[in-house]
């Protein structure tokens, strides 16, 4: 008999959580989240998990709550003895605080990271992370897996002539690069500089995007301010379409106006992040995706095979 598997969901990626668990063929296990008039809450799994590969799926958006709450399941998954704990976070909140860009400002990546070993995940799966080397922030094995390999499959089936991948950043070029690679086509890059965060000062593109169908690529999209000033852009340089990929649909402030009203022909998101219904936008799941690694860990077997 072999070990039980069960995957539990936090309330921030429930809709992404009861898809995983049926693509896997479990029935999403039974948490209860009870509150104090204060707002404190606490997590209660309803159910044994002693022995068990526990699966605790949560992405972790601003409010902190969301953190908390994935940090305090882990913490009575491991009081209650459970084999082993994967936090499971399609999201993984402040990945921006990579590093200090300036003197006395956190590394809230790495607080992040700590905070999960010290809560007792003995694994961290996650989806495009903001930067590369977060995953060495973390002690425990770290399966970063990547958006591309739904996305890939979305813009082949688009057909588009004279297809382009962009960054929307330098950042992002290496990103940008690995989608341009497996479509086998050109890549252009937008250089920008930011006045402070949130609000880009200036803008320009480098390499050539007339007569061609433009597709930007970038991680996550928050106020939408740099992907829709890069898409205006490039349609007034010659280019005949312009279309963004983002894995992580942070959608804040006034990004929904901005996206109605720019030269976005379509913006494509995966459903790590809850969003709002919109004409543009279309969502794709990346709960299979989620699934079928979830299967390969259990039975110990290789991720990497179907990633790009």
């Amino acid at each position: 008999m072999g070990t039980p598997v069960k995957i539990f969901s936090g309330r921030a990626t429930l809709p992404l959580a009861k898809e995983i668990a049926k693509s896997y063929g479990v029935a999403l296990g039974n948490v209860i989240i009870s509150r104090f008039s204060d707002g404190e809450f606490i997590p209660s799994f309803e159910e044994t998990v002693r022995g068990s590969k526990v699966f605790i799926i949560q992405s972790t958006p601003p409010p902190s709550d969301n953190l908390m709450e994935l940090l305090l399941m882990i913490d009575a998954a491991k009081r209650a003895s459970a084999e082993q704990i994967v936090a499971v976070m399609p999201y993984f909140g402040m990945a921006r605080q990579d590093r200090k860009d300036k003197p006395r400002v956190p590394i809230g990546a790495k607080l992040v990271a700590n905070m999960l070993s010290a809560a007792g995940a003995t694994r961290v799966m996650t989806c495009d992370l903001h930067a590369d080397q977060i995953q060495g922030f973390l002690e425990v094995p770290v399966d970063h897996l990547y958006g591309s390999s739904v996305f890939i499959d979305h813009i082949r089936a688009l057909n588009l002539n004279k297809l382009t991948i962009a960054s929307p950043d330098m950042g992002g070029s290496k990103r940008a690069n690995a989608y341009a690679k497996h479509l086998a086509c050109e890549m252009v890059i937008c250089y920008k500089h930011r006045k402070k965060a949130n609000e880009v000062g200036e803008m320009r593109v480098i390499g050539d995007v007339k007569g061609k169908n433009i597709i930007l690529v970038d991680d996550m999209v928050d106020t939408a301010g740099t992907l829709t000033k890069a898409a205006d852009m490039m349609i007034k340089e010659g280019a005949l379409s312009v279309r963004a990929i983002c894995t992580h649909a942070v959608l804040s402030g006034d990004a929904y106006n901005r996206i109605e009203n720019s030269k976005i022909l379509e913006l494509i998101i995966s459903d790590t992040l809850p969003s709002n219904k919109s004409p543009k936008i279309k969502v794709l799941s990346i709960a299979p995706m989620f699934a079928n690694v979830i299967k390969n860990v259990v039975f110990n077997e290789s991720i990497s095979k179907k990633l790009y």
